[in-house]
C-alpha cells in the first residue's frame, strides 16, 4: 500500500497553461505523477470523512495507487487501494461482456427480440432486440425514472428478476424501439434477465464464472450482504445541515446488472486490462461493443454495450461513469497511449465528483494536466460591452451577464451558473469545472465567445448576436396566483407551488432549490436563473396541472392537492 504522506505535496498549481495535446503524449514520470494525484487528493479529501480511492495502470501495470478519506467513518477504516467500493453503472460493461461472451458461443443473437426469452412482455417493448437493450435504444421506460419510485422502501428490499421487471413493463414507453437513444436502467435489468434464461444461473454468477474468476479479479461480485465482504466501503451522503450520514440503503437486487457489481479499483484495473486487451472477447466484438451507436437519420450517440467512446484533452477514451446510493465512480481507459485510470467515491455527495477526479488524474498521467485558473476582481464597467446573447451552433444562444456584481451564463434550456474572471480575458466556472471560455473580437469586430466545454481542447464558438432582451413582466392579481399553490406530479417529482407574501409564486421540484417565478401571463411564468417556464392549465374554472417547457421539451404535471 502506498502510504498517504510519503510523497512530496506539490504545493501549487500553474494558473493557466494552454498548451495544446499532440496526437500521442508520453505518460508522466511516476514519482511526479503520485506527488501531483497526493496533491489533487489532499486538497478534494477530508482525512476523516468519506473519500476516494485511485489507480493508474500502464500497458497493464500500476504506475500509481492510493486513497483519502475514510471507508468506515465510525470505526475510522482508512481507504486504500484494496478498499471495495459500489461500482453502480461500471457494472453495465460487465452485462454486457458476458452478453457478447454467450452470443459468441451461440446461445442468442444480437438482433434477437426480447420476446423469444419474454413472449408475454407487451408490445412495442418486446421487439426490442438484444442490440438495442444494449445501447439504451429500446425506448422502453426506464424504472429508476418512474415518479416517486426510488424510495427506501422499494430500494432496500429485495425482489425477483420477475417481480422486477414488473415495475415497468407495462408503463408507456418513450418511443417504439430503434428510434432514438435515451439511457435506461431497465434494458439493462432485461439483459440480467436474458443472461438468467439462457443460463439457467443468476446474471451476476454469471458474470463471477465468465469474468472475476478467469481472470483472478476476487472482488468482482455482486455486492449482496454487504456487511460480510471483507474491506468493503460504507457509502455515505449529506444530511440537510451538511453532516455526514449513511446513504439511503439498497439491495442488489434493485440496480441488477443495471449497477448491482462491487469490486476495488485494483480489480477494474485487472478488468480494463483484459478487456482491452481482447482477453475477453474477439476483436469484432469488443470493436462492436466500444462503437458509437447509429440512429435513424445518419446520427450517432457517443455510447456501445455497456461503454462509450469520449475524448480527454484531445485524446481518445473509453469509458464509464456510475452513481449509486452513497457511491460514485468513474473510470477511463486511452487506447494510444495505454493508460487506464479508476476512481471511486464512497460519498453520493462530495464536493469533487469522480468524473471530475478523474478527468483531472488522466491528464495528469499523460503529462497535459489541465488548466488551473485563479479568479481576479473583475472590471464591471470594462466588460459589459461584452454582455448580450451568443449564438451556439444553430439553434442554441448562451446569454453573458452580471447581476449583484457577479457574473453567470446561461445556456438554452439550462440554469444559469456562475463565473470568475481570471485576468487576459479567461473566463471560468469554479474549481469544479474544467469548462473555460476565452472573450474575443470575431472577423467582424463584434465579440466571440470560445468555449472549452469539459476542458475540451476544440473550442465551441459562439457569435454575439445581440443585447438580452428581458421578457415583459405582467401583473397577476394574488387571487389567480393563490388558485395555482399547491402540489403537481410530474416525471421529474413532485412540483410544490407556494405564493410569498410579496406577491411571488415559488417553485420546488424534487429534492432542487425554492427558484422563484416570475409572471409572463396569467397562466405562464418564467423559472428565474433557469431557462424555463411553467404554465398553468385549468379545466371548468378550476385549476388542474401544469406544464414545465425546458429545452425543447414538455414536462406535464397533474395537481394532486392543494396547499391549506
Amino acid at each position: 500500500m502506498l502510504s498517504r504522506k510519503s510523497v512530496t505535496i506539490i504545493a501549487a498549481l500553474a494558473s493557466a497553461s494552454l498548451l495544446s495535446s499532440a496526437a500521442y503524449a508520453a505518460p508522466a514520470d511516476p514519482a511526479e505523477l503520485a506527488a501531483e494525484v497526493e496533491a489533487l487528493l489532499d486538497k478534494s479529501f477530508p482525512d476523516d470523512g468519506p473519500g476516494a480511492a485511485i489507480v493508474v495502470t500502464e500497458n497493464g501495470k500500476v504506475i500509481y495507487k492510493g486513497g483519502q478519506g475514510l471507508a468506515d467513518v465510525e470505526a475510522g477504516t482508512p481507504i486504500t487501494p484494496d478498499t471495495v467500493f459500489r461500482f453502480a453503472s461500471i457494472t453495465k460493461q460487465f452485462a454486457s461482456a458476458t452478453m457478447l461472451q454467450l452470443i459468441q458461443e451461440g446461445k442468442l443473437g444480437l438482433d434477437d427480440p426480447l420476446s423469444k426469452f419474454f413472449p408475454d412482455y407487451p408490445e412495442p417493448g418486446a421487439s426490442a432486440t438484444v442490440r438495442q437493450l444494449l445501447n439504451h435504444t429500446s425506448g422502453i421506460q426506464s424504472y429508476t425514472g418512474i415518479v416517486g419510485w426510488m424510495i427506501e422502501e422499494n430500494t432496500s428490499k429485495a425482489f425477483t428478476t420477475d417481480e422486477l421487471i414488473d415495475e415497468f413493463k407495462d408503463t408507456e414507453v418513450n418511443f417504439k424501439p430503434g428510434e432514438a437513444f435515451r439511457y435506461n436502467n431497465s434494458g439493462y435489468i432485461l439483459v440480467g434477465a436474458i443472461i438468467e434464461k439462457v443460463t439457467g444461473k443468476s446474471w451476476d454468477q454469471v458474470v463471477v464464472d465468465q469474468i472475476s474468476k478467469p481472470l483472478g479479479l476476487s472482488t468482482i461480485a455482486g455486492f449482496g450482504d454487504e456487511a460480510t465482504v471483507p474491506k468493503m466501503a460504507k457509502g455515505y451522503t449529506s444530511g440537510e445541515d451538511g453532516s455526514i450520514e449513511l446513504a439511503q440503503k439498497v439491495h442488489m437486487s434493485v440496480p441488477g446488472a443495471a449497477g448491482a457489481l462491487r469490486g476495488s479499483v485494483l480489480d477494474l484495473a485487472g478488468w480494463a486490462d483484459a478487456l482491452h486487451g481482447e482477453k475477453v472477447l474477439s476483436q469484432s466484438y469488443y470493436e462492436a461493443m466500444i462503437a458509437p451507436t447509429a440512429l435513424p437519420g445518419g446520427e450517432s450517440e457517443d455510447y456501445g454495450f455497456g461503454i462509450a467512446p469520449s475524448e480527454i484533452r484531445g485524446h481518445k477514451a473509453i469509458g464509464h461513469s456510475g452513481g449509486i446510493y452513497g457511491f460514485s465512480t468513474d473510470s477511463t481507459y486511452l487506447p494510444e497511449e495505454g493508460i487506464f485510470v479508476a476512481v471511486f467515491l464512497n460519498s453520493d455527495s462530495s464536493d469533487i465528483g469522480a468524473g471530475l477526479l478523474m478527468r483531472k488524474v488522466a491528464a495528469l498521467a499523460i503529462d497535459e494536466a489541465y488548466p488551473e485558473f485563479t479568479a481576479v476582481t473583475p472590471d464591471m464597467e470594462a466588460l459589459a460591452p461584452l454582455f448580450g446573447t451568443y449564438a451556439v451552433g444553430d439553434n442554441g444562444t448562451r446569454k453573458f451577464y452580471a447581476r449583484d456584481g457577479k457574473l453567470y451564463t446561461q445556456r438554452t434550456g439550462g440554469g444559469e451558473s456562475e463565473i470568475f474572471a481570471a485576468g487576459d480575458d479567461l473566463f471560468f466556472y469554479g474549481p469544479d469545472s474544467l469548462t473555460w471560455f476565452k472573450m474575443a473580437t470575431g472577423e467582424d469586430g463584434s465579440p466571440t465567445m470560445e468555449m472549452h466545454q469539459n476542458g475540451a481542447e476544440e473550442i465551441e464558438l459562439a457569435t454575439y448576436a445581440g443585447p438580452i432582451v428581458e421578457d415583459e413582466a405582467a401583473d397577476v392579481s394574488r387571487a389567480i396566483l393563490e388558485s395555482y399553490v399547491g402540489t403537481y406530479t410530474t416525471m421529474a417529482g413532485p412540483m410544490i407551488i407556494t405564493l410569498g407574501d410579496d406577491n411571488v409564486l415559488s417553485a420546488k421540484l424534487g429534492g432542487q432549490p425554492v427558484i422563484p417565478l416570475a409572471a409572463m401571463s396569467d397562466t405562464k411564468f418564467k423559472v428565474t436563473v433557469v431557462d424555463a417556464t411553467v404554465t398553468f392549465t385549468s379545466e371548468g374554472g378550476a385549476v388542474t396541472g401544469l406544464v414545465i417547457e425546458q429545452g425543447g421539451q414538455e414536462i406535464p404535471g397533474e395537481r394532486v392537492a392543494e396547499s391549506d
